[in-house]
């Protein structure tokens, strides 16, 4: 029986997971390994002869979950996968611009539409030029004309930068044509490439029987209830075993919290309040407490839409995250406030805090508080480098309460030089050198065609600082269910299971009431698309609950995520009994007495 189109281009797919799509040109006469000029500029074959190329294969295996303990077999495969960089690279000298470069035909199999690729390698730039550059590895299919992703690297002279990054074609019919190509350093700085750069179809099942694996380790815990009764037998209060009595126990609360942005016109959809209140914990507001809303014109300040939305949460019992304070990207302040002289404007920055953050003391858990600084400057233009800090001191001093955020985004996804880790925890040091109680590190999420290990990789140099980390705006965007399904589950998964991660919200859920189109969990008649129903599937398996009998010494054991429990003892009479308990972060048993 024929394959219909989908399944054969699906099994095709499989058959090249993790093969590099680059073909090998090593032995070439000319030594270039198949890269030919992009624009204008000459290229020369070098070999590294001591070596001082880090091992690919080794951030492959990372990348699949080699890395831990336990995933052995992981790592063999992707080992024999990714052999060991032979040390040699192409030089691309006397470039008239940052676009001259190389490029490089992907030649070995075609891209398939709908499929997520990883690019990996590494990138170089000459000895003869100060301070870092960012590298560009960028894919482009038909032609050239049309870029479909790739990834950065931030590289310091004389040195080399690893590329992880990742591309996807999402449309019905395969590209014609791909190509590979490097640019980025000014003109007159020599770029490097190895031959070996790799693209590959992402196997991502591997990488979730990691996240499985991992999940389990960092978010359970083992308990121990030891289940007693309290008699008053001869006027003494006693307990007494009650081995076999039927026990049940249920989570009623996740220590990791997954929230929602929410609306003031979503919530005239009844649908829309119905999916919220259901699979959300926290909520954040989309639009109604930012400046530009609360007080579009000079004088004229109206906290009427986000205290609607407030009171709703607060009678659902959804704790609120206070989004934003100020918006540090020019395009994103409102005409009058840009207009301001500096007195002016420093005049009107004390009082939206004043205004805002008095209104709203004890009610935030946590606040971000000038949003975008990786790219964005507007306050410190105008009003001095250290404006950012007094914004947290003064915030802190008003309502010590919440945790304060820093908010960015494009740090998880290796395709912004501008939002690289290392310059977002650069940018926090300072803000907790001038001063400024930094309580958490704000990662945005608005992904596109993401990969696990480059987004864990991301989380885990953001870990270093000590602060908490929440992903605050996650969304997806995929046309095809299935695609936008998957893409989802994965930053689901890589977060949850990363222990640093405290919290994870997403930049809304429902079709007509989100800012990215293709992005929605639940369509506007109140159907649960196939990304809705991953997600409820996720909130299911992420809760732990329990039911059996007392053991003969009175014990009831299981193993469970961390949060809020309520046990349920049923007494030989028949008669029920209820206690809470918390199941927190350690690595030996929890053992409680539960009396009753």
């Amino acid at each position: 029986m024929a394959l219909l189109p989908k399944r054969r281009a699906q099994e095709e797919t499989t058959r090249y997971l993790g093969t590099n799509l680059i073909e090998s040109c090593g032995d070439s006469e000319d030594g270039l390994a198949g890269w030919a000029p992009s624009g204008s500029c000459t290229l020369s074959a070098h070999a590294d002869e001591d070596a001082s190329l880090p091992s690919l294969a080794a951030a492959l295996s990372a990348a699949a979950g080699g890395d831990d303990e336990g995933d052995d077999s992981d790592e063999d495969e992707f080992q024999q996968r990714a052999p060991r960089p032979s040390g040699r690279y192409v030089l691309a000298a006397r470039r008239a611009s940052d676009k001259d470069g190389l490029c490089r035909a992907v030649s070995r199999a075609p891209i398939r539409p709908n499929v997520t690729y990883r690019v990996a390698g590494w990138v170089g730039l000459g000895a003869a030029v100060d301070g870092s550059h960012a590298v560009h590895v960028e894919v482009r299919v038909d032609g050239g004309g049309r870029p479909v992703g790739g990834g950065v690297a931030v590289v310091e002279s004389g040195k080399w930068g690893q590329i992880k990054g990742s591309f996807r074609v999402d449309c019905d019919e395969p590209p014609r044509h791909a190509k590979v190509y490097v640019h980025g350093p000014p003109a007159g700085v020599d770029l490097k490439v190895t031959t070996d750069l790799q693209v590959c179809a992402v196997n991502k099942i591997p990488r979730l029987r990691h996240l499985r694996k991992k999940a389990d380790k960092v978010r359970k815990r083992d308990v121990v209830l030891k289940v007693s009764r309290r008699t008053d037998v001869d006027d003494d209060d006693t307990t007494a075993s009650v081995a076999g009595a039927h026990i049940q126990v249920v989570q009623v609360q996740n220590s990791v919290p997954i929230g929602s942005c929410i609306t003031k016109a979503g919530m005239q959809n009844p649908e829309y309040v119905d999916f919220f209140t259901k699979h959300f914990d926290w909520a954040v507001l989309e639009n109604e407490l930012k400046w530009y809303y609360t007080e579009a014109v000079r004088g004229q300040v109206s906290y009427a839409d986000a205290d609607e939305l407030i009171d709703f949460c607060d009678r659902h019992g959804k704790p609120v995250r206070g989004h934003c304070i100020f918006w540090a990207v020019e395009n994103s302040v409102q005409p009058w406030v840009r207009a301001l002289s500096a007195d002016q404007l420093r005049a009107a920055v004390e009082a939206r805090l004043r205004g805002l953050v008095s209104r709203y003391a004890g009610r935030f858990p946590h606040y971000e508080v000038n949003n975008e600084m990786l790219h964005g400057a507007f306050y410190q233009q105008r009003l001095g480098d250290d404006i950012n800090a007094h914004m947290f001191r003064e915030t802190a001093q008003i309502d010590p309460a919440p945790a304060l955020f820093v908010n960015d985004y494009n740090v998880e996804s290796a395709n912004d030089p501008n939002a690289t880790p290392e310059k977002y925890v650069a940018l926090v040091t300072d803000l907790q050198r001038r001063g400024a109680p930094v309580g958490g590190i704000g990662v945005q999420g608005h992904v596109t065609h993401p990969v696990g290990d480059i987004i864990c990789d991301a989380l885990d140099k953001l870990a270093v600082t000590g602060l908490p980390i929440w992903i605050t705006e996650l969304d997806v965007s995929a046309a095809d269910e299935s695609v936008r399904a998957d893409d989802l589950e994965i930053v689901l998964r890589e977060a949850f299971a990363h222990p640093a991660v405290e919290g994870i919200m997403l930049w809304g859920f429902m079709q007509g009431h989100m800012w990215r189109s293709h992005g929605q969990l639940v369509n506007a008649d109140g159907k649960y698309t196939q990304a809705g129903n991953m997600f409820a599937g996720l909130r299911r398996e992420w809760t732990s609950h329990a039911r059996g009998k007392v053991d003969s010494i009175g014990n009831f054991k299981f193993r469970g995520f961390h949060g809020t429990y309520q046990v349920l003892l049923t007494t030989p009479a028949g008669e029920v009994k209820k206690r809470t308990f918390d199941v927190h972060k350690g690595d030996a048993p929890l053992v409680l007495d539960m009396d009753f």
